[in-house]
Formats: structure tokens, sequence, C-alpha cells
């Protein structure tokens, strides 16, 4: 097989893609400039000078990487997904269960397998047992801030961590 430019440029664009695939960060950046290197590929078989595939592939880039950033980054952001890091907003309103944490047998709440401390949102000092059903209002550091409002003592349930939807 006769290596020419067109096909290394499709390499190049098999790699990229393969990159995106492999370390999925949801961006799509390597995505974007696997189809850059396409393009260059294409130039390429249509026997464009080497100063006309760069010229090209980076036209291309520059146009496809802010657009799938744009266009295809947003579907995948922690608020649009339900998933991210914990406090970014996409838990908040949720009803959760107490439990006691063990080794400081602080009451705490689980969202996604970490404990965290709760503290009332209208009573800081109050004391909140534990299998009390709560509504996670925010986070200050790695504090709970939760309210009462509808609470009710569940029992048996005290390792719950499965959050509940709001009414």
């Amino acid at each position: 097989m006769n290596w020419n430019d067109s096909w290394v440029w499709a390499l190049i664009a098999l790699l990229l893609a393969g990159m995106e695939l492999m370390l999925g960060a949801g961006s799509f950046v390597f995505l974007a400039l696997a189809a850059a290197a396409l393009g260059g590929a294409v130039l390429a078989a249509f026997g464009g000078s080497i100063v006309l595939q760069l010229i090209g592939v980076g036209l291309l880039a520059g146009a496809l990487v802010p657009l799938t950033i744009k266009r295809l980054g947003r579907h995948t952001t922690p608020a649009a997904t339900g998933y991210g890091t914990t406090g970014t907003g996409v838990e908040h309103g949720r009803y959760y269960l107490t439990h006691l944490r063990d080794f400081d047998h602080a009451t705490v709440i689980t969202l996604k397998g970490d404990s965290f401390r709760v503290r009332d949102l209208h009573a800081p000092h109050r004391i909140i047992a534990p299998g009390t059903e709560v509504r996670l209002d925010h986070f200050e550091g790695t504090t709970a801030i939760v309210t009462l409002e509808a609470a009710a003592v569940i029992p048996d349930m005290s390792t719950n961590d499965t959050p509940r939807e709001p009414l």
C-alpha cells in the first residue's frame, strides 16, 4: 500500500477519534479535530499541496472545535445530564434519608457514595435524628444544608441513600 498524504491524515483522524473514545472527556474536542483531519485527507486525495492541506485542517479545526464545545458540550454538562460533581446543584431539592456515619456517629446523608454531615437551614443547632427524611437545600463546604419541612422519621431505612424526587 502506498502511504500518501491522504492515508496519513486518515490515520491521524482515526487516532484522534480513538482518543475521544478512550478519554471520554465529553467536550468532543478530539472528535472535532478528527473531522478536521478527515478534511485534510480529502484535500490530499484531490491533490492539494501540503500547505493547502494544513490551511484546510487549521480552518476546519478553528471552526469545528468551538462549534462542538458550544453545541455538543452543553448536552454533557452536569446540569443537563443530572450527574457531575456533588454540590453543583443537580441534587438540590431532592429528599434524602439521614443515617449515622460509622466512625464518628455524625448524622449524614449519602450522595453518590460520599457521606455529608447535615445541618438544618432554619435551626443550625438542631440535632437531626437518624432516619429523618430531609430535603437538600444547598452545600456549605462539605456540609449539606437541609430543611425538615415535611420531615417524618422512617424506621428501618436508616442506610437508604436513594434520593426521592420532590413532590
